[in-house]
């Protein structure tokens, strides 16, 4: 048995005029029968970054996309979560952005990317198709908290 590592999280919502959100897709390398899942980028907060900080690093880091901290604003959702990763368990507590942006062609080939064995592919959906989708998603609530922060229900 793994001990439990707490941990703090930033990840951002990254929304293009026409309503579609950037998600990556991941999946445990360690344990490939637990299926794909898809995400919004970010990661954990490393010891002495804010955040904003972690975030920004994280965008950099997973899309090749370069932000500034004031670019992200405050702070729109928390939540805490549990998990099993490459043989570890999680708690994590996760703070969101919002950061509505153009559409971009994610890049990680540009320095600083970070080549993450658990992440495979990414896509932009637009809300409607997120909305109804059966894959899983993370955070289930992610449609509906979209569709608060920038008012789209009638995309």
């Amino acid at each position: 048995m793994t001990d439990l590592l707490n941990r703090r999280a930033a990840r951002v919502l990254l929304v293009d005029p026409a309503f579609r959100v950037l998600l990556l897709t991941g999946a445990d390398p360690v344990d490939p029968a637990a299926g794909s899942w898809w995400m919004t980028p970010g990661g954990g907060v490393e010891p002495g970054e804010t955040s904003a900080q972690a975030a920004v690093r994280e965008l950099a880091e997973e899309t090749g996309l370069r932000v500034e901290v004031d670019d992200l604003g405050a702070v729109v959702h928390r939540r805490r979560t549990s998990f099993r990763f490459a043989g570890q368990d999680y708690r994590v507590s996760e703070e969101y952005f919002l950061l509505r942006v153009p559409a971009f062609e994610v890049d990680t080939s540009g320095p600083g990317a970070l080549v993450d064995p658990g992440v495979t592919g990414h896509r932009w959906w637009p809300l409607a198709t997120l909305r109804e989708t059966e894959e899983v998603v993370f955070p289930a609530e992610l449609a509906a908290l979209v569709d608060a922060l920038v008012g789209s229900r009638a995309c």
